[in-house]
């Protein structure tokens, strides 16, 4: 399906890797220039490269910096000043338990998942309703509707942006700018691999075997009884991003896996 996307231009935070990755390979699927975003410049430049040689049609370009850090964001607001989609990947996660987390852990978590993806959307939604149109999609996560209490200080933030996006969304009435959430249920990022693989070393398992047991053990709850794969996440967020998605407006849209046990 053609989404409708071609040569636009999408910054995509945290998009070295993991969903942000995804993200950013399926829009360049679709045609559009990604700014690929990471604190490490290199990380960055090698997607970049990955990108150009894959999507030769696209110009991506490196938007690397730490976004977390107020002077960054402005440094890379005006190296970038316009962007058609503002996907706000960027985030931390750790298990932890309620009695660890201090105050420091807490200001963290809220500078970083929340204070950092408010702040670039304060720069860029401005140019979007001025232009009359543009795509500011959080990723959130099943946490944010179903704290399992393994990391509140993750939660917490999560459930934050479904707050935030549905204010932002209001400034959007009667234009063709859109302010959106995904809820990502348990999915396969780089690090969950290796967390797995860990926890079976069995050289005789295969991958799917581990992630078949780990389920069982661990997530009887999810209904797809896999981790969701990154890519599909991406697509699912080319399609919000896309003039197609125009009714999708203040969303909490759910990926989940069927780990939240509720029908709305």
């Amino acid at each position: 399906m053609d989404m409708g996307l071609n040569n636009t231009t999408a910054l995509v935070t945290g998009s070295t890797k993991g969903i942000g990755k995804a993200i950013a390979i399926e829009l360049a699927k679709e045609g559009v220039n990604v700014l690929v975003n990471g604190r490490n410049y290199e990380e960055a430049e090698r997607t970049v490269s990955e990108l150009k040689m894959n999507f030769p049609d696209t110009t991506p370009q490196n938007a690397a910096a730490d976004i977390v850090d107020a002077a960054q964001r402005q440094a890379l607001f005006a190296k970038f000043p316009s962007v058609d989609l503002l996907i706000n990947n960027m985030g931390i996660y750790e298990l932890m338990q309620y009695e660890d987390v201090d105050d420091d852990i807490w200001e963290k978590y809220f500078r970083t998942n929340v204070l950092a993806a408010n702040g670039l959307t304060k720069l860029y939604i401005p140019g979007m309703l001025k232009q009359d149109y543009g795509r500011i999609l959080f990723i959130a996560s099943e946490e944010a509707v179903m704290p399992s209490g393994q990391m509140p200080q993750y939660a917490m933030t999560k459930s934050m942006l479904l707050s935030l996006s549905k204010s932002l969304s209001k400034l959007t009435a009667g234009t063709e700018v859109t302010v959106n959430t995904i809820m990502p249920g348990p999915t396969l990022s780089e690090n969950v691999q290796q967390i797995i693989d860990g926890m079976y070393p069995d050289g005789k398992l295969t991958f799917a075997e581990k992630e078949k047991k780990f389920m069982a053990a661990s997530l009887p709850q999810s209904e797809l009884q896999r981790f969701i794969k990154p890519m599909e996440i991406g697509r699912l967020a080319a399609f919000v991003c896309s003039p197609y998605a125009a009714a999708f407006k203040g969303s909490p849209i759910r990926m989940d896996g069927g780990m939240v046990p509720v029908i709305y």
